[in-house]
């Protein structure tokens, strides 16, 4: 099916057209304004930034142009990169995936003498400009006269790690592998850069987007927290990216007009919050800004009460692409039971999840479950065998395989040993901690850096559900749909998820106009089917939103009712919506 699929979704923001300045021209002339109006002798500008945000060229456009008096660089209070080292090893562990949700804070990472003597430094200059920079660099100058927030999408930060452009926090290692420094600022970076960034974001005078480095944009703070309230109140999409695989597949290069000279595309991240970016529209200037700030900052409107008092300010839902047409099998893996994840690993929720076929061609299959009367020991030990090259894995042995064709719906609740085979699309509708998944098994193939992809069997035989064989499988996952309701133009199913998961699936039919509420928790929704279709309120509520085939959105749980139409092209016509949201 053609498409335009929209890969730059935005939200319009009212009231702040001319808020949003681009360039260091603009940028600088806007901070002068600003010292003008302070009418002390002695300035400080600090300068937040979130890790991976390219200091060093924020440090030399600010300094040739505000000529400060003072320089004082945060990373110039850390503790060593020895020090550094030891005091993370404990949560990143020597496994080359995972490691354990860190408990650590800045006051781990300042050696008190140099935070103190830095402080002294900032106290002893009497007059003129001083340039308090980088990651921490707020804790250092909590009397800030312009206090600036420079933020960083998380997928972006992976892009800088594999062009070696950047590393993680206290320590050199911009040329160490991707996936090591991926696992370093999962586990301990980021959780760091959040809980500074929640206290910090409220009192900034001003935003840096410097997601394209070479057209860095300034926005005023209050036009930032007004424009997220703005998108807490109307559906919306972020921004999804695309990344290539091992087995990646030819359907989203067609589907969603990618990169042609790129081999394959794997994954679509198409709702997740964490790492994606949320583009805000001032006038004809777009700001990037981490989606997860929506998550921080307006969790109550977005998430709901209940979905709040359960989990916190975390987005529960994620919704991705797996494209394996005229690909490779997904790994065989399995995600770990609750009790597990958090023993392990320091998480709270485990990852549950299911795959719809969004497409498929002939003979396209879905692993899933384990075969009837299969000897657990022999299973244990041909996975570790397999896992020392001894021999390969003999996946159909153990494995039960099922058919999959389009818009049928997997269950695959933690324990379930799965993976998608070759020839389909698959829309994943799971809970968040993606990357908490056992790989048990890779089909002897490398990954895309010519590496053998890390496995986990001890995990994983930890964890699997040796009980859930084909019969139980069939019964309990696969294809449990129920009607709900049917009328003239519409009909409304119950797809999953499966009881031991939180998360609930609807799948509505129609092509006429559909009555949704959220019932005070958030919606993710997918056009699985029809040209296009219309999103609007009954009280005009928020502006009408059109979304196109394949595209996700979020509908804030502060929405209430809102109504989903065949439109365009689609008008009279069947359409399909699947959504997602969390059960009570």
């Amino acid at each position: 099916m053609n498409t335009s699929f929209n890969k730059y979704p935005f939200v319009s923001v009212k009231g702040y057209e001319h808020s949003c300045k681009a360039g260091w021209t603009n940028i600088l002339l806007e901070l002068s304004l600003a010292l003008n109006n302070i009418s002390k002798s002695k300035k400080i500008i600090t300068i937040e930034c979130y890790t991976g945000v390219y200091e060093s060229k924020l440090l030399e456009a600010i300094s040739e142009n505000l000529k400060p008096a003072l320089t004082i660089l945060s990373k110039d209070a850390f503790k060593s990169e020895m020090e550094i080292r030891q005091i993370v090893s404990k949560d990143l562990s020597d496994d080359p995936v995972f490691g354990k949700l860190t408990s650590l804070t800045f006051d781990d990472y300042f050696d008190k003498e140099k935070f103190q003597a830095l402080r002294r430094k900032i106290l002893n200059v009497q007059e003129g400009i001083i340039l308090v920079l980088g990651t921490g660099a707020s804790l250092l100058a909590e009397d800030s006269d312009i206090l600036i927030y420079a933020d960083m999408p998380r997928w972006e930060i992976q892009q800088r790690f594999r062009k070696n452009l950047a590393g993680n926090l206290g320590v050199c290692n911009n040329s160490d592998q991707p996936a090591l420094k991926y696992k370093w600022a999962f586990f301990i970076d980021w959780r760091l850069c959040d809980t500074l960034k929640k206290n910090v974001f409220l009192k900034a005078d001003y935003f840096l987007d410097t997601t394209l480095s070479e057209v860095p944009k300034i926005l005023d703070a209050e036009a930032l927290k007004d424009a997220l309230h703005q998108t807490s109140k109307g559906p919306f999409s972020v921004v999804p990216f695309f990344d290539p695989g091992p087995w990646g597949g030819q359907w989203m290069k067609k589907v969603c007009d990618l990169d042609k000279n790129v081999p394959n595309f794997a994954w679509c991240f198409n709702c997740v919050p964490e790492e994606n970016s949320l583009l805000l529209k001032f006038g004809n200037e777009l700001f990037e800004t981490p989606s997860i700030n929506l998550v921080f900052f307006k969790p109550k409107e977005l998430l709901g009460d209940f979905i709040y008092n359960k989990f916190g300010a975390e987005f529960p839902i994620r919704f991705d692409y797996l494209d394996t047409i005229d690909g490779g099998n997904l790994s065989l893996q399995v995600h770990p039971l609750t009790e597990y994840i958090k023993e392990k690993f320091n998480w709270p929720y485990t990852q549950d999840e299911s795959y719809y076929i969004m497409d498929a061609k002939p003979g396209a299959s879905v692993y899933l479950g384990l075969k009837d009367n299969i000897n657990k020991d022999s299973m244990r030990a041909a996975l570790l065998r397999a896992e020392k090259g001894k021999n390969e894995f003999q996946a159909d042995k153990y494995v039960e395989k099922w058919q999959a064709k389009k818009h049928d719906h997997f269950l695959i609740p933690a324990g379930t040993v799965h993976c998608s085979g070759k020839d389909s699309l698959v829309l994943e509708i799971s809970s968040t901690p993606y990357i908490f998944t056992f790989k048990l098994w890779d089909w002897a193939r490398n990954g895309l850096d010519g590496k053998p992809r890390p496995t986990h069997i001890e995990h994983g035989l930890n964890v699997i559900q040796f009980n859930r064989t084909a019969k139980w499988t069939k019964e309990n996952l696969i294809n449990r749909f129920v009607t709900l309701s049917e009328s003239s133009g519409c009909k409304e199913e119950k797809t999953g998820l499966h009881e031991l998961e939180f998360i609930e699936t609807r799948r509505h039919t129609f092509s006429n106009k559909v009555l949704h509420n959220t019932h005070g928790t958030v919606n993710v929704l997918t056009l699985v089917d029809g040209a296009e279709a219309i999103v609007e309120s009954p009280d005009l509520f928020f502006e009408p939103f059109i979304v196109r085939y394949g595209e996700t959105f979020i509908v804030p749980a502060s929405v209430g009712e809102y109504t989903i139409s065949p439109y365009g092209i689609s008008e009279g016509k069947i359409c399909m919506t699947m959504k997602a949201f969390v059960r009570e």
